[in-house]
């Protein structure tokens, strides 16, 4: 969750002028445990299923925490499920240890109807592509779908991973999106093995980053979702806020390697900052983009390459977390430690 290369050739761009039950427009939100006065994962998961009513029904772990598993058993709350970024080599080079892994944090909260925590997806590490260990990203991808297979369970559950931005290594104007290069062998090997499955990218998606790059020349309300004219004309499409802008550019990137239009992306985190770089990263603006952003997801009219787009969404995040890098990485949170919101929002 870091500004990129790509995004900031996007807004150089732009800053110079000439699917289951649950539906994909649906609002998720990460649930991060980075901090040491944070309630304990069950109140959370109660928190989310009874205090809030089910208003936020897809959660986003990212690690396989018991206690939360367990508590999320008891709930109709769609799960995203993370694997540890350490444990992607053995995964990768052992189908047993995948087994295993499965055995011990999928099928103990299932029961044998079927029913339990409900698992959607099953992401292999958060962006650690590009780095070290992505050419181990896809191995450890295909044992734990065979692990699936085996345990009956891959019909619920689909495997993919999480990438960053930085994948990108062009992505202005959004229909000329395409992988960068040293990571473009390794995008289009998941890319296409995600569209044999039927089964989508989840991508990270960060306006905030790219508009704190550049707040002279980039419009706050372009990425605040405020934007009455579009800023961005990329043939026939118009573009009113950076968040499609983007999403259209992993849409194209992914076409590129793929050779089809049916390709599938997950929004997996998004989200602007309260506090911490003011005056960017303000309690009104962070109100209004993930407001802003919650209700351009529920109106389902998808991105402009894509009108019938049901593109699922998890706001970045759950709580404060003050055990993160000190700044605005601490103040991503709707709601602070004591489960009051920062803002209102559901």
């Amino acid at each position: 969750m870091t500004p990129t290369v790509a995004i900031w050739i996007l807004f150089l761009g732009i800053a110079i002028p000439h699917h289951s039950e649950v539906l994909g427009a649906d609002i998720g939100i990460n649930y991060g445990r980075l901090g040491n006065n944070l309630p304990t994962p069950k109140r959370v998961i109660e928190f989310l299923a009874k205090d809030l009513n089910n208003a936020i029904p897809l959660v986003r772990l990212f690690d396989p925490e018991p206690e939360a598993l367990a508590a999320l058993s008891e709930t109709n709350l769609i799960v995203a499920l993370g694997t540890l970024n350490q444990d992607i080599p053995q995964l990768a080079s052992s189908l047993d240890f995948a087994r295993d892994w499965i055995k011990k944090y999928i099928t103990p909260y299932i029961n044998s109807n079927g029913q339990g925590t409900r698992f959607r997806y099953l992401t292999v590490g958060n962006e650690v592509i590009p780095g070290p260990l992505a050419a181990q990203v896809l191995p450890a991808m295909k044992n734990l779908q065979q692990a699936l297979v085996e345990a009956k369970l891959s019909s619920n559950i689909q495997v993919s991973t999480v990438v960053p931005s930085g994948v990108l290594g062009s992505s202005f104007p959004p229909s000329a999106g395409a992988f960068a290069q040293d990571v473009l062998g390794i995008m289009t090997d998941i890319a296409n093995y995600l569209h044999s499955n039927n089964a989508p990218l989840l991508i990270n998606v960060y306006p905030y980053f790219a508009y704190i790059s550049d707040p002279e020349h980039i419009s706050l309300d372009y990425a605040l979702f405020r934007s009455q004219n579009a800023v961005v004309i990329d043939g026939d499409r118009q573009y009113y806020n950076l968040f499609d802008a983007i999403v259209d550019s992993f849409v194209a990137a992914l076409v590129k390697v793929v050779g089809s239009e049916d390709v599938k992306v997950v929004v997996s985190e998004t989200g602007w900052p309260s506090a911490g770089n003011e005056p960017h990263a303000t309690i009104e603006n962070a109100r209004t983009y993930n407001n802003n952003l919650k209700n351009r997801i529920q109106n389902g009219k998808g991105t402009p390459r894509n009108p019938n787009l049901n593109l699922e969404t998890y706001i970045f995040a759950l709580f404060n977390e003050n055990q993160k890098p000190a700044g605005t990485e601490q103040n991503f949170g709707s709601f602070y430690p004591n489960m009051t919101a920062v803002y209102p929002l559901w």
